[in-house]
C-alpha cells in the first residue's frame, strides 16, 4: 500500500484526541495509520506552548512540502548546463539571463543559490565556482526596507510638546512584554504623569488581540485617555480603531528608540520583577496580572516625592 500523508481532518482528529489524552495506539487505530506515523505527526509538530494544534500543524507539513519541492521540476539536463556554466564562471544571474534570453528554462537566480548552499552544506563545492555566495534573503541595497512599515501613521516628532513635561494627566504610552514562548505577552499602559498603569495579559501578539484588549481598558475610563504613544510593533497597526472609538490621538516612536518612550520602558522594567526574562506565561490569569499591577499602582516613587502612582493621578482629575 503507497503511504499518503496526513489530511487535515485527519490532524484535526489527532488534536481532538489527544485533548482527550487518548493514547497514540487507538488514534492510530481509528485512522487506520501506523503508531509511529502518528506519534511522530504530533512530536514534529508541537506548538512552543507544547501543545499541538491541527491547524498550525497543517501549515507546517504543507510549507515542507513547498521548501521539499523548490527547483525539482527543472530536468537533470537543466542542473547540468547550470553546472557547467557555474564551472565557467558565471554568475547566477548571467546563467538567468542566457537561459531566458536563448528559450531554454525560466529560472530565478535565488532558486540557484538556493541549490548552491545545499550542495554547501552537504559538503559539496559548487559554492568555490562563485565570487561571492550572498547571505540568504539579503537585504537589496539602495531600497528602502518596508518590513512592518504603516504609512500615514503620526510620529512621535509631531507630538506637541507641552506633553513631554508631564504637566497635564491622559497623554499614555504603551508596549508589550514578551514571555518565554514568543506568543504569549502582557499589553502595558502607562500614563505619562504619574507613571499610573494598565496591563492586559494577551495570548498572541498580534493587532486583533492588543486592540481587543485597549479597547476594554479604555472603555472604563474613557476620560483618562487623550494621547496614547506606541512603539513599531505591528500589533499596535490597527490604532485607527481607538481614534475612531474613543477620539484618542495615537502617536508612534522612531524605531529603534525606546528612550522616546522612558515611562513605559523604566515601567515594563518594573514589572520584570514580578515576572523575569525566560518566564513562561501559561499560568499566569487575569487575576494575577491585575493584582501586579494594582502593587505597582501602590508603590511610592522616587520622582512622585514618594507618592504613588494612583494618588497622583487621581488627585490631578
Amino acid at each position: 500500500m503507497n503511504y499518503t500523508q496526513l489530511s487535515r481532518s485527519e490532524r484535526y482528529y489527532i488534536s481532538s484526541m489527544r485533548a482527550k489524552n487518548v493514547s497514540f495506539n487507538q488514534i492510530a487505530r481509528d485512522l487506520g495509520r501506523s503508531t509511529s506515523t502518528v506519534s511522530r505527526e504530533f512530536k514534529r509538530n508541537l506548538r512552543p506552548t507544547e501543545r499541538y494544534a491541527a491547524f498550525v500543524a497543517h501549515s507546517y507539513a504543507v510549507a515542507r512540502r513547498r521548501r521539499s519541492r523548490r527547483g525539482s521540476h527543472f530536468p537533470p539536463e537543466c542542473w547540468q548546463l547550470i553546472y557547467s556554466l557555474l564551472k565557467e564562471k558565471w554568475s547566477p544571474e548571467q546563467i538567468v539571463n542566457y537561459l531566458s534570453k536563448n528559450g531554454l528554462y525560466s529560472i530565478s537566480f535565488q532558486t540557484i543559490y538556493r541549490v548552491i548552499r545545499i550542495d554547501r552544506r552537504r559538503g559539496g563545492f559548487l559554492f568555490k565556482d562563485l565570487r561571492v555566495v550572498p547571505k540568504r534573503r539579503r537585504k537589496r541595497y539602495r531600497s528602502l526596507d518596508s518590513r512592518g512599515v504603516l504609512r500615514g501613521k503620526r510620529l512621535i516628532d509631531t507630538r506637541p510638546l507641552y506633553i513631554n513635561n508631564r504637566k497635564e494627566y491622559g497623554h499614555w504610552e504603551a508596549d508589550t512584554v514578551m514571555g518565554k514562548d514568543k506568543h504569549q505577552c502582557f499589553l502595558t499602559l502607562v500614563e505619562r504623569k504619574s507613571g499610573y498603569n494598565r496591563i492586559a495579559k494577551l495570548q498572541n501578539r498580534t493587532a486583533k488581540n492588543v486592540t481587543k484588549a485597549m479597547i476594554e481598558i479604555i472603555a472604563k475610563e474613557p476620560d483618562l485617555f487623550k494621547t496614547i504613544t506606541f512603539d513599531n510593533g505591528t500589533e499596535f497597526h490597527s490604532y485607527k480603531v481607538l481614534e475612531d472609538m474613543f477620539g484618542v490621538v495615537c502617536y508612534f516612536a522612531n524605531p529603534h528608540a525606546p528612550w522616546e518612550r522612558g515611562c513605559n520602558e523604566n515601567f515594563n522594567g518594573l514589572l520584570r520583577q514580578y515576572f523575569p526574562k525566560r518566564t513562561t506565561l501559561n499560568y499566569i490569569g487575569d487575576v494575577k496580572t491585575q493584582v501586579v499591577s494594582e502593587q505597582l499602582n501602590n508603590r511610592p516613587r522616587k520622582r512622585l516625592g514618594y507618592k504613588t502612582p494612583q494618588e497622583v493621578l487621581y488627585d490631578s482629575i
